[in-house]
């Protein structure tokens, strides 16, 4: 066999493995886990978090006319001896946190 047939091959060969384990990568949603470490990091930057959960399957989201595929979860933060709770949005795709509202608080 000639070499540089075998160099060439195996070239084009790791190329291809490159660019097929990169459009896989892109294809990824961010996990759960992650989205809600993501969501947690940006609650701390105000305070500390007292609580926390996320939903394990991505749900459908119409936000400013938009779809999003999206985990929804929670957090419980003390602010002023009260605790406030937020539930929030992050898409499935980016990370990115789409919405946050306050939904009730406890003394």
């Amino acid at each position: 066999m000639d070499w540089k047939k075998i160099t060439i091959a195996a070239g084009v060969g790791a190329l291809a493995g490159y660019i097929i384990s990169d459009q896989i990568t892109r294809r990824q949603h961010v996990s759960p886990e992650k989205a809600l470490k993501i969501a947690k990091e940006a609650f701390k930057q105000q305070g500390p978090v007292s609580g926390s959960w996320i939903y394990m399957k991505p749900e459908q989201l119409v936000k400013n006319g938009l779809d999003y595929s999206v985990y929804r979860g929670g957090v419980t933060r003390t602010v002023d001896g009260v605790n406030t709770q937020y539930e929030f949005y992050v898409d499935a795709a980016t990370g990115t946190i789409i919405d946050v509202a306050a939904t009730e608080a406890s003394s």
